[in-house]
């Protein structure tokens, strides 16, 4: 188009909204298009968040995995980042290394090469992530640090996308530093350098998966940094990029957010930044922390992802509101359409963003979430105001000739039960290549050329039910999708399932605890080990283990109850911790680190017997048996009132697990 008809459209826009009493808005592609939109996503892992999913009977474990990938189902989303797990606590528990050791290698640790096995078997075309956030002792040869070696760290990192399609026939498509911590830039050119070497080239690499400064100062300033970094991603950044940012003319991503209770506010968050991080910072993807919240819900931030899997015992799972949020964009775009030039802040609040496949599609997301309705968890939200309001929206250049669009509405009601999610609507008729629409405060609409979107659905899954007083699993079905036995959360260290080639006797399977050297850590681990289960109401309860000391002198292992703390905050956990010791000895504490202590004596534990240990714990008294015979008995501290049962080590070290059991008092 000529610049005299370019002057000449503007003029006859402008003249418009000069004599229109409704608030107009010009949707157009003639003088070219925004940037491309590179999808909608979810995060599986960053501490383990998809840890109870794996665990569900069919078919809701489906259902759920419908819900969040099938396309025009629920969320159909485009992206799936899964941590590159490190052995180490990464916010809710520990993601096992697919190399403990350095002469080890084993692909089908733990559940997110099954979660990606599954989410490309719903939509084959979704974007997979990988990103360390910890990393085996081993790669910072005892320093915590993964840039010593930069050969090592990225030697490893490569080796886990190669097994990725190796084992799985999974593409990797992009490849993280270090979440939230330095990135090196020596290291950043020795992974590109070793994923092209690995004929790798595709694999694209994103930085720093932090704040937006240094890395965008770093790539403007270094050609060959520019050159190996594809993606400058970013956490919470609260809608905004910066100057130097966009100076980079690289894609910008929000590559983690939300990270908020799912809630209706917590949908209006996801509602507000979905439009928002485009409209006021330019990005083009956008990744919630967390995908699904399917770990035990008194752990950090319980109920942070886009929907609720948390009881495998029950079945029961909640299709939360951010799913509908997220079904507002993803079901009627695809990674590679361009967003339109023609997006920004609604007069009276909110905002609004068009995106077009280039054929004549297009679609049309509008958002006008309050202030107090739509607040993140971070960061904090300044100030602003919405109110109900007229628009007219004209459609102009390739989009003149649509006559009609397909609308989608969800309403937030916050005074009352009439909230309304993913609803469709009649359609809107484009009068002369205009209509109009009155928005309420606390709305999202599409309104859209796509006319194949759907509010899937599935009969009701199971009613809500606790974990069960009375269990027991002793370890010897192996299954198939995941190496860790169901429903026990690693907090620190790593349990796996083990077969004990030589004993013939009755613990030839068994539970392994297999770290022994301290990570790479992303927050400060335990120095025990230890991995909880059960409901974090439980009071009253005996648990009992056989246990198996593989170190001879220093070894020493613990079952526990009432433990009241998991996560980053695991080394302060409180609780009543029964402890056997290789040199004989035994104690009873009322804290992980073993510090406070309630008993001890000599109990006459060794390493390579099997011993199975009894802890019982009935209001204000507690007992414990070593192999049925009493041990000792006493009152247990006042604040030690209710929290999980869980098993674990001293520190580091080989310990073997089997026949465990819970049941009520």
């Amino acid at each position: 188009m000529n610049t005299e008809i370019q002057c000449l459209l503007l003029l006859s826009i402008f003249l418009s909204a000069l004599v229109c009493s409704c608030d107009e808005y010009y949707l157009y592609d003639e003088f070219g298009l925004g940037r491309s939109f590179d999808g909608i996503g979810g995060l599986s892992g960053g501490g383990a968040t998809s840890r109870l999913l794996v665990n569900y009977a069919e078919p809701y474990r489906s259902q759920v995995l419908d819900y969040l990938f099938k396309p025009k189902f629920g969320a159909s989303l485009q992206i799936l980042k899964v941590e590159i797990g490190g052995d180490a606590q990464t916010t809710d528990g520990t993601e096992p290394s697919h190399m403990h050791y350095e002469d080890d290698e084993n692909y089908f640790r733990g559940y997110e090469w099954w979660l990606m096995s599954e989410a490309k078997k719903r939509n084959p075309n979704i974007t997979l992530i990988g990103l360390p956030w910890a990393f085996p002792g081993w790669v910072g040869n005892g320093e915590n640090w993964p840039y010593g070696f930069p050969d090592i760290t990225t030697s490893y990192v490569v080796s886990w996308i190669i097994g990725a399609k190796q084992y799985h026939d999974l593409d990797i498509d992009y490849v993280g530093i270090w979440n939230e911590r330095s990135f090196d830039t020596k290291y950043i050119k020795i992974l590109r350098y070793t994923l092209d070497k690995s004929g790798l080239e595709r694999v694209k690499i994103i930085a720093s998966d932090s704040l937006w400064e240094p890395i965008s100062s770093s790539v403007v300033a270094d050609s060959e940094l520019r050159d190996a970094v594809d993606v400058l991603g970013v956490h919470y950044p609260g809608t905004t990029s910066s100057p130097e940012a966009l100076k980079t003319e690289k894609k910008l991503w929000s590559s983690e957010d939300y990270s908020t209770f799912n809630n209706d506010v917590g949908g209006g968050c996801w509602a507000r930044i979905l439009n928002q991080n485009y409209v006021n910072g330019r990005m083009t993807a956008t990744i919630s922390w967390n995908l699904v919240a399917s770990y035990y819900g008194n752990l950090p931030f319980g109920r942070d992802g886009l929907m609720t899997a948390n009881e495998p015992w029950s079945g029961n799972y909640v299709v939360e509101s951010p799913i509908w949020i997220t079904a507002h964009t993803t079901q009627f775009t695809e990674p590679g359409w361009k967003y339109l030039q023609t997006v920004g802040q609604l007069m009276h609040g909110g905002s609004y963003v068009a995106l077009t496949d280039g054929k004549g599609n297009l679609s049309l997301i509008t958002e006008t979430m309050t202030h107090d309705h739509s607040v993140c968890i971070r960061p904090p939200l300044l100030p602003y105001n919405v109110s109900a309001q007229n628009v007219t929206f004209h459609l102009r250049g390739s989009f003149a000739s649509i006559s009609e669009l397909k609308v989608w509405h969800s309403k937030f009601d916050f005074k009352g039960d009439k909230t309304v999610l993913f609803q469709n609507l009649k359609p809107v008729k484009v009068i002369e290549g205009s209509f109009s629409i009155e928005l309420d405060v606390d709305e999202v609409y599409t309104f859209t050329t796509i006319t194949n979107g759907q509010k899937g659905s599935y009969p009701d899954p199971p009613l809500s039910a606790p974990f069960p007083k009375t269990y027991k699993d002793d370890f010897d079905v192996q299954h198939p999708y995941f190496s860790e036995a169901p429903n026990f959360a690693d907090q620190t260290g790593v349990f796996e399932y083990f077969t004990n080639l030589t004993d013939p006797g009755p613990h030839v399977f068994t539970l392994r605890q297999v770290v022994t050297q301290r990570p790479v850590t992303w927050v400060a681990d335990a120095d025990q080990t230890i991995s909880v289960i059960g409901d974090h109401n439980w009071q009253d309860l005996m648990v009992s283990c056989d246990v198996y000391m593989e170190t001879v002198r220093t070894g020493g292992v613990f079952i526990a109850l009432r433990v009241d703390k998991g996560g980053g905050v695991v080394r302060s956990a409180k609780g009543i911790f029964f402890w056997v010791y290789a040199d004989g000895t035994y104690k009873i504490t009322s804290d992980l680190r073993g510090i406070i202590i309630l008993a001890e004596g000599f109990s006459g534990t060794r390493a390579h017997v099997w011993y199975t240990l009894t802890l019982t714990v009935e209001g204000d008294y507690a007992s414990a048996e070593l192999n049925g015979s009493p041990l000792w008995k006493n009152e247990v501290p006042s604040e030690s009132r209710n929290g999980w049962a869980a098993i674990g080590t001293s520190s580091f070290e080989l310990t073997q697990f089997d026949n465990f059991a819970i049941k009520a008092e």
